[in-house]
């Protein structure tokens, strides 16, 4: 159970860093990169899954 516990709570850090890298950039940054900020957590989910 415990390993469980572990497993997740490092998937959510990983989400959340990627998150918080992802909101630290700019709009123009974001467009550049063809990325809205609507789409930030949906692509810190994917990120975490691969």
């Amino acid at each position: 159970m415990f390993e469980v516990l572990k497993s997740r709570y490092a998937v959510w850090k990983r989400y959340s860093r990627t998150v918080s890298e992802l909101e630290m950039l700019s709009t123009r940054e974001l467009a550049d990169l063809g990325i809205s900020r609507c789409d930030i957590p949906r692509l810190a989910r994917e990120a975490v899954r691969s």
